[in-house]
């Protein structure tokens, strides 16, 4: 092959292949570090598929960082010693505890890492970006949806997250607003179950003994739906409506088979793929705005198609389709 052949069939090479080309060319091998509040929560496995999808697709690496014990404040916080120690390139984060991580934060932020906050609020600390969902406006829909399906009247529980999280606060600060709307509907208890299912499950048995005549269930999160739903079905109290936040495969199937009633889309796939995209953009010193709100709509029966997908066959959404 001569020397002139040897180049067209090479810039063919690239020119069938452009889009490799382009990622080779802006793949600087960023290194990040993500944070997760545990190894269980269906929705934090869909965080960490995102954010592995936009490390893969922006050429960067990432090692992941979550409690062997579910939300232990004290094994995150020796994990974030240990990224101070390490200093990747970024760090994108989310809080167990939003006020109890902000002296290790403030460490981090002394040490020069730039850090993306995202899924929960962190209390204070320097972000070069704040990634979360439109956790008060999830919570109304949610709640407007499952308070017209028992007909605007009767009683409801509240299951909350962990108290003092902006993602908990908020969202049972849109159920309440709900609750506003719908004068003939009665909260029997609002208490937390701290975003775990087997506490959701205890929680809700509890509930069941004292009040026998319970309409609905307001979860701030699917994974507390799930611990509801099963206390209900083992007290043999099927027609009880519970509704969630969150759109795991798991909620999908539960809706498809009438257990779950609804659920509001917090999109951690979505979230994942957008917080390590503005990790990677704050170390290339390209714009981010300092917040970033993905928006969710309510998941029923009648659009479960588009939420199906397993995390290995989802896309991330294109930067600018998130933010304007």
């Amino acid at each position: 092959m001569n020397m002139s052949h040897r180049r067209i069939v090479n810039g063919l090479t690239c020119i069938s292949a452009f889009i490799l080309c382009v990622q080779d060319a802006s793949a600087n091998g960023e290194r990040l570090a993500a944070f997760y509040k545990n190894q269980v929560d269906p929705h934090f496995a869909l965080v960490h598929a995102g954010v592995d999808a936009a490390a893969k697709q922006l050429g960067a690496t990432v090692t992941h960082y979550a409690p062997t014990r579910p939300n232990n404040l004290g094994e995150q916080l020796s994990q974030l010693e240990d990224v101070i120690v390490k200093k990747p390139d970024a760090l994108v984060f989310m809080a167990i505890d939003p006020r109890g991580v902000v002296p290790a934060i403030e460490k981090v932020n002394g040490s020069g890492i730039p850090v993306i906050n995202y899924n929960d609020r962190v209390a204070a600390g320097k972000f070069a970006s704040v990634v979360v969902a439109d956790d008060y406006n999830l919570g109304l829909d949610v709640a407007r949806y499952l308070l017209r399906s028992i007909g605007g009247k009767g009683n409801v529980i509240i299951l909350e997250g962990v108290k003092g999280s902006t993602t908990s606060d908020e969202r049972v600060r849109g159920f309440h607003k709900a609750l506003t709307e719908f004068p003939n509907v009665k909260v029997l208890a609002s208490q937390p179950a701290n975003y775990q299912r087997l506490q959701a499950l205890q929680v809700t048995e509890n509930l069941i003994q004292t009040n026998s005549n319970i309409d609905g269930v307001l979860a701030a999160a699917d994974v507390m739906a799930f611990g509801a739903i099963e206390a209900f079905e083992a007290a043999g109290h099927k027609q009880t409506k519970i509704v969630g936040i969150g759109g795991v495969p798991e909620s999908v199937e539960a809706i498809k088979a009438g257990r779950l009633l609804a659920t509001s889309e917090f999109n951690g796939y979505k979230m994942g793929c957008i917080a390590t995209m503005a990790a990677v953009r704050t170390v290339r010193k390209q714009a981010v705005p300092p917040n970033i709100i993905i928006k969710g709509v309510v998941i029923d029966k009648s659009n479960t198609t588009s939420f199906e997908l397993p995390a290995d066959k989802r896309q991330c959404p294109k930067w600018e389709e998130i933010v304007n």
